[in-house]
């Protein structure tokens, strides 16, 4: 899967979540969120739309992640949270 890839224009649903692990990083033990977003085609069908890593859940950086599926194709969703 590529991030770059582009996608549908629309998508039924879309599930957007995060998961936070520790990692070790330049000789640290860092917190990480792995975000990922999965959306259900006109189809029925799944489909990962991507994953990101981000140092912490933010509002900012769902918006990036939102921003990227549009710049993508993505034109109309809805959001299940």
């Amino acid at each position: 899967m590529s991030k770059n890839r582009p996608l549908q224009g629309v998508y039924t649903v879309v599930f957007l979540d995060a998961i936070h692990f520790k990692v070790k990083q330049d000789g640290a033990i860092v917190n990480k969120a792995v975000y990922m977003v999965i959306g259900i085609d006109l189809d029925g069908c799944k489909d990962v739309l991507g994953m990101w890593i981000g140092e912490n859940e933010s509002s900012k950086f769902w918006l990036s992640v939102l921003n990227d599926l549009t710049n993508r194709g993505v034109q109309e969703y809805s959001l299940r949270v």
